[in-house]
């Protein structure tokens, strides 16, 4: 299967949106997903004029998670030749989900109808996620018999807390958009799909009129904090802006402000 039977990217001006396109599989995310996921989003980090991403999906569902039946066909074999090659495709598909997280350009999530299993996996990812009223998250992993392994153990409760993690990760229960309203995992509830997709270009074009530099390093910095605690991340930020200021972009701030003018930032 090519990516291009998975995936599909429009552009508008500065946003990238990636489109989930396997409607006809509610958007099953087999190997080629998670190899799709990283060509393309080395391609955004590497691509200038990508300043923004936005993940969003044909069909019914955002995406019903991890194909079943091709995870089923992977792991038959229960020698320990193929235990190991099992345990490589699980890291390649970590890479997958990685390169969404690893991008420096900020990637919004907006999720409709199901997002389950790796979906949740694929979303953790993600710097912020919308939803329609609609939606059906779930980490389902506990229900069918192996542990979600491609992202969301490690990030969901950086981004929750671990009381609603454990609670979701180990009963793998249904929860809606209300209730990832409430325990911070989306930041906004739109009334339908194509509000949804609305909403995402607006933000996305909000974020796309920051200076770009700035963008890149704020999501940098996040991470690298995140990871290594306050005082290391506060080392970095200083490094990150001794590195970046002054730029064409900050004069260019500081002009627009004296001429009431909204600025024009070109990523120098």
């Amino acid at each position: 299967m090519s990516f291009e039977d998975i995936f599909k990217v429009e552009r508008d001006g500065h946003i990238a949106w990636l489109v989930l396109n396997r409607p006809e599989k509610r958007n099953a995310m087999g190997f080629a997903f998670y190899h799709g996921l990283a060509k393309y989003f080395k391609d955004f980090d590497r691509d200038p004029d990508v300043r923004v991403v936005v993940i969003r999906a044909e069909g019914k569902s955002f995406t019903a998670g991890t194909d079943l039946a091709e995870l089923g066909g992977a792991c038959a074999d229960s020698s320990t030749g193929t235990r190991e090659k099992f345990r490589n495709m699980i890291l390649e598909a970590q890479d997958g989900i990685n390169a969404i997280e690893r991008c420096r350009k900020p990637v919004i999530a907006a999720i409709h109808g199901h997002c389950i299993g790796g979906g949740v996996d694929m979303i953790c990812a993600c710097d912020i996620r919308i939803a329609s009223r609609d939606v059906l998250f779930s980490i389902r992993e506990t229900r069918v018999a192996f542990i979600a392994d491609v992202g969301t153990l490690q990030r969901l409760p950086h981004i929750i807390g671990h009381g609603w993690f454990r609670e979701l990760a180990l009963t793998g229960r249904d929860f809606g958009a209300e209730e990832a309203l409430k325990m911070g995992f989306i930041t906004r509830i739109c009334d339908d799909r194509e509000i949804l997709v609305a909403e995402a270009g607006k933000l996305a074009a909000e974020i796309a009129g920051c200076a770009p530099l700035a963008i890149q390093g704020t999501k940098e910095v996040i991470l690298y904090s995140r990871d290594n605690g306050i005082y290391p991340g506060l080392e970095y930020v200083a490094q990150k802006n001794a590195a970046v200021v002054p730029s064409e972009d900050l004069f260019e701030a500081v002009n627009a402000f004296f001429e009431k003018r909204p600025p024009q930032f070109k990523g120098k």
